[in-house]
């Protein structure tokens, strides 16, 4: 179950509702892998809304990996989410917005 308080989101990913959290140690792995330089760059780079499949995937497979979960973004880029394409960019949003607050 999911704790907003810790900035933790649920969402149906191969059909199964799993948490995503950005931990400190999830927003550094995004940062490397996405070059963001920072946590203001990473800040920046999603409220300019211009997010690619492979950001996607690194988003949330870096919550996945945050809230506890095993599964590699090569493992998550096989899975179904609910929604497909757009329910994977939703599911950032709100795991970001959890993150971050309203910016992206």
């Amino acid at each position: 179950m999911a704790n907003p308080q810790r900035g933790e989101i649920a969402a149906m990913i191969d059909g199964e509702e799993r948490v995503l959290c950005l931990t400190l140690g999830a927003l550094a792995e995004l940062e490397a892998r996405l070059q963001a330089g920072d946590l203001v760059g990473l800040s920046e780079r999603f409220a300019a809304g211009r997010v690619s499949a492979r950001d996607l995937t690194a988003i949330l497979g870096a919550g996945l990996r945050g809230a506890g979960n095993a599964i590699s973004d090569d493992d998550l880029a096989r899975m179904a989410i609910e929604g497909g394409l757009r329910g994977a960019a939703e599911i950032a949003a709100r795991l970001l917005r959890a993150t971050f607050g309203e910016t992206p």
